[in-house]
């Protein structure tokens, strides 16, 4: 009687998993659909602009807080800039290799109805743009603690996280573990930097 009521437990777990599963699957796309099939397509030029604007800012942020660093010798902004190259690498190595585990085709590959408007590669989760901006944002506003750093830094790389969506690359929960990614890199590249930064005894 006890290993019959374990297997039923046991049936039950996985008839919950299962459906579990196809209702995130479910709320995944149907979601993908009203953002990307209902999309304002006269908004679809700005969004490439901002999805594309990514890779420019990686480079140009970091250049220009090394630029600074070396013009003003300031001791802090080598950390500073540390924190933000770092927390760069970091989500980089993490979605790619998670990317490269996970394996999940893009939406437009599942699912011919959705439009894609923008270049996107064979795999889909993590959300790479998602991941990097929000990297930056948030490594940035670590280092530069006040709100007008703060606000258009997250206003930024939410309106990219939301891009990748509207342009038909990413499922929500690719943007949204790419976030998770990113913020939790750049705390990882202060954490790892304020320790080594710290007077050995």
């Amino acid at each position: 009687m006890r290993i019959f009521f374990k297997k039923y437990l046991f049936l039950l777990a996985i008839i919950g998993l299962v459906q579990t599963v196809t209702f995130a699957q479910n709320w995944d796309i149907e979601l993908l659909k009203k953002i990307n099939i209902d999309r304002n397509k006269a908004l679809d030029p700005t969004f490439k602009v901002i999805t594309n604007s990514v890779t420019p800012l990686l480079i140009a942020v970091p250049s220009g807080m090394f630029i600074y660093q070396l013009a003003s010798k300031d001791s802090t902004q080598k950390f500073k800039t540390t924190v933000v190259c770092g927390s760069i690498v970091i989500a980089g190595v993490l979605s790619t290799s998670i990317k490269n585990v996970v394996r999940r085709d893009r939406p437009f590959v599942t699912y011919p109805e959705i439009e894609l408007e923008t270049e996107a590669g064979s795999l889909s989760f993590p959300s790479g743009h998602t991941s990097l901006a929000f990297s930056l944002a948030t490594s940035v506003s670590i280092v530069y603690p006040k709100w007008y750093v703060i606000a258009p830094s997250y206003a930024w790389a939410g309106a990219v996280g939301y891009s990748r969506m509207h342009l038909g690359a990413h499922y929500p929960t690719d943007v949204i573990a790419g976030a998770f990614i990113g913020v939790g890199s750049a705390w990882l590249s202060y954490k790892i930097n304020k320790w080594y930064a710290k007077p050995r005894k």
